[in-house]
């Protein structure tokens, strides 16, 4: 831009000095010849100016597009300062939101290293429950089978008891129990006499009879009997005797004290084995006598035990 504006300078000067030389007037030592009243300059000097002209005018379209780049240039250095600008702010942006992710990323390292250790904490929490759940499989296994063990002995038990429910509905059943009576004295008689114990407490299956005093076995089996007889005449014998069929097994007896409060008591039992039809009875003997009254203190028992 200097080179263009002193060569636009110079052109100035040299137009200037031309006019003067054709106003007549002398230039320096520029040798001026008149022809016919025409003033020439050399041809040297105007060829300099022409080239000087040339060169001023190819100056200033180089100055213009100078210009015009430098203005161009300035206007992409405003859009490029501008970009500048926005990429800077961008970059403020993107370095506030990168230290902003690093912060999320150090607090997400950090929730990290809390949830591995949870995580590990859990790990071995689920480890010990695992060996307590297969500790837990193992006993409820072993339960399991026991269960299985007393299921198949319960099984065994209810058939068992089924069976011995069948055995029982078909098994007789058969028991008596009876008191003397409420008359107060029996006896003493010349000859031996049956004893007919008349209060019948229970009598299951009928085997007794108290219009009798005579049991009779309804099956083949073994049977338990119990009597006991009292008096309480002062110097009397009191006694008895228990027959199978019309065998005497037992004789029992005893004598009472001549006081005015004195009392005998016999008392015995046995089991035993009885063919269907068999009977059992018990015999007040001569010379003898039993009381009895409301308080049933003479009594005569018997039950089958099992059947044979």
């Amino acid at each position: 831009m200097r080179t263009a504006a002193a060569l636009l300078a110079s052109l100035l000067c040299l137009t200037w000095t031309w006019a003067q030389g054709e106003s007549g007037e002398v230039i320096g030592n520029a040798n001026i010849q008149e022809d016919g009243g025409k003033r020439n300059i050399s041809p040297d000097i105007w060829a300099e100016l022409k080239e000087l002209r040339d060169m001023a005018i190819e100056q200033k379209v180089e100055l213009r597009n100078s210009k015009s780049k430098i203005e161009k240039l300035e206007q992409e250095n405003t859009a490029v300062q501008a970009r500048l600008s926005g990429s800077e702010s961008k970059n403020a942006v993107l370095e506030a939101r990168m230290s902003s992710s690093e912060i999320e990323v150090e607090e997400l390292k950090r929730e990290n290293a809390v949830l591995k250790a949870s995580m590990s904490s859990s790990e071995n929490v689920v480890k010990e429950l695992q060996r307590e759940n297969t500790d837990l499989l193992a006993r409820v296994a072993a339960s399991e089978n026991k269960n299985t063990v007393l299921e198949t002995r319960m099984s065994s038990s209810e058939i068992e008891v089924e069976e011995l429910k069948r055995e029982n509905a078909d098994r007789p059943k058969v028991a008596f129990s009876a008191s003397l009576t409420d008359a107060g004295h029996v006896g003493p008689f010349n000859t031996d006499i049956t004893l007919k114990f008349s209060k019948v407490f229970t009598n299951i299956g009928q085997a007794y009879s108290p219009t009798t005093g005579i049991f009779t076995a309804p099956v083949r089996g073994v049977y338990y009997f119990r009597f006991t007889l009292r008096d309480n005449r002062a110097s009397s014998w009191i006694g008895a005797k228990l027959y199978h069929n019309d065998e005497r097994l037992m004789l029992n007896d005893d004598y009472s004290t001549p006081t005015s409060y004195a009392y005998a008591i016999v008392a015995n039992a046995l089991a035993l084995q009885l063919e269907k039809g068999d009977v059992v009875r018990i015999d007040l003997g001569a010379s003898h006598g039993v009381f009895d009254d409301s308080n049933d203190h003479t009594t005569f028992s018997g039950f089958l035990l099992f059947p044979l």
